[in-house]
């Protein structure tokens, strides 16, 4: 018998949606997290039917084929996987443990509890919060045995150095990485950069000294080819771009801020870049001094012959458009956490088809 586990409700939030398979996944109430698949049905006493020519057969659950257990467990949430299944027998533990299971961890459905502070790392994350993560990213990579190839982090989920360093060491495969927010794993990152060799695709915010992960990207990840930058993007970040990753061929800027310049320097500099997406962006022209700079409104003549070497321009800049007015308001640097919950990850499972559509040849115009 798994005992339960306390799970403090003011040190960690959960954010789903999807309607729980069990019938005490979570009590708000109690911050208690409940192993009632374990403990309230008592799975290892229960026994299914099975029909033979000679009659009722009565079987115990661990003897069910692990095939079967397999699809129903994908049928789970990350959460109920790691909630206790593992330990009801050996049989469920292999289960458990296979790769099928494990392509993907997703962790876009938690989020820090922590408040802002003047001083670095700007943000102090809830003791219980830290050890809640930590407890949890051991039982799934665990449970995983190195078979994740993608990564899906919150991007206000504060993630220490000990927990990245920790993930990576557990995940060579990785193929698609969506990092969390900066503050705390800057001067762990190249290092965890360094592990995955396999690396393709990469979803990050903008940062302050870019080339050195750039380069360290250029080093370790051969057959890296997508990133996409949550923030403003400078002339500093692309030629770190330039000069370290002159054949990425997907570059995604949505909801971003963007200087004209930086835009032509990019279209003509990155000569493998084959899709480049900046719908919803906001778009700057700083013209001579003493002239203030001013928004973009509609691509000119000249850019769109830059672009025309693209095989896919995806652009949005429409007033009545609600994702453009959003990255207006926000001056460039969208504040996820003001809109409804899950927005980001939405945008991202958005970009991330778009590109794979036009990549395929789906789509020609996508906004």
């Amino acid at each position: 018998m798994v005992k339960s586990q306390p799970l403090p409700s003011d040190s960690f939030l959960f954010v789903s949606r999807k309607p729980n398979h069990f019938r005490h996944h979570l009590s708000q109430s109690s911050g208690v997290w409940h192993e009632s698949n374990v403990r309230s049905l008592n799975f290892p006493a229960m026994e299914f039917r099975e029909i033979e020519e000679r009659g009722t057969v009565r079987r115990r659950w661990e003897d069910m084929d692990i095939d079967i257990l397999v699809k129903i467990f994908h049928s789970l949430t990350v959460f109920e996987l790691t909630s206790g299944i593992a330990h009801v027998c050996s049989t469920w533990r292999m289960a458990a443990c296979d790769p099928f299971l494990w392509k993907t961890l997703d962790l876009s459905m938690l989020k820090s509890n922590y408040i802002k502070i003047p001083l670095e790392p700007y943000v102090y994350v809830h003791g219980h919060s830290d050890k809640t993560l930590t407890r949890f990213l051991k039982i799934s990579l665990s449970l995983s045995r190195g078979n994740i190839t993608s990564l899906f982090f919150h991007c206000n989920l504060y993630v220490s150095e000990y927990q990245l360093t920790y993930t990576a060491q557990r995940c060579p495969r990785l193929k698609r990485l969506v990092l969390p927010a900066w503050n705390r794993v800057e001067t762990v990152i190249i290092k965890a950069i360094d592990l995955w060799k396999d690396l393709e695709s990469l979803t990050m915010p903008s940062i302050v000294n870019p080339p050195h992960l750039v380069q360290a990207i250029a080093t370790n990840c051969r057959n890296f080819s997508e990133l996409k930058i949550m923030g403003p993007f400078d002339i500093y970040f692309a030629s770190s771009l330039v000069n370290y990753l002159p054949t990425l061929k997907v570059l995604s800027l949505r909801c971003s801020m963007l200087y004209k310049d930086t835009l032509i320097f990019i279209l003509d500099n990155l000569c493998g870049l084959e899709v480049l997406n900046i719908s919803h962006c906001l778009l700057i022209e700083v013209p001579p001094p003493p002239a203030p700079g001013r928004i973009v409104r509609q691509l000119d003549k000249t850019i769109l012959e830059k672009a025309s070497h693209l095989l896919y321009f995806i652009t949005c800049m429409s007033d009545t458009c609600i994702m453009c007015q959003r990255t207006r308001n926000d001056e460039g640097l969208m504040r996820w956490y003001k809109y409804n919950e899950g927005l980001w990850k939405e945008d991202e499972e958005q970009n991330k088809t778009m590109l794979k559509e036009v990549t395929k040849g789906f789509l020609s115009i996508l906004c």
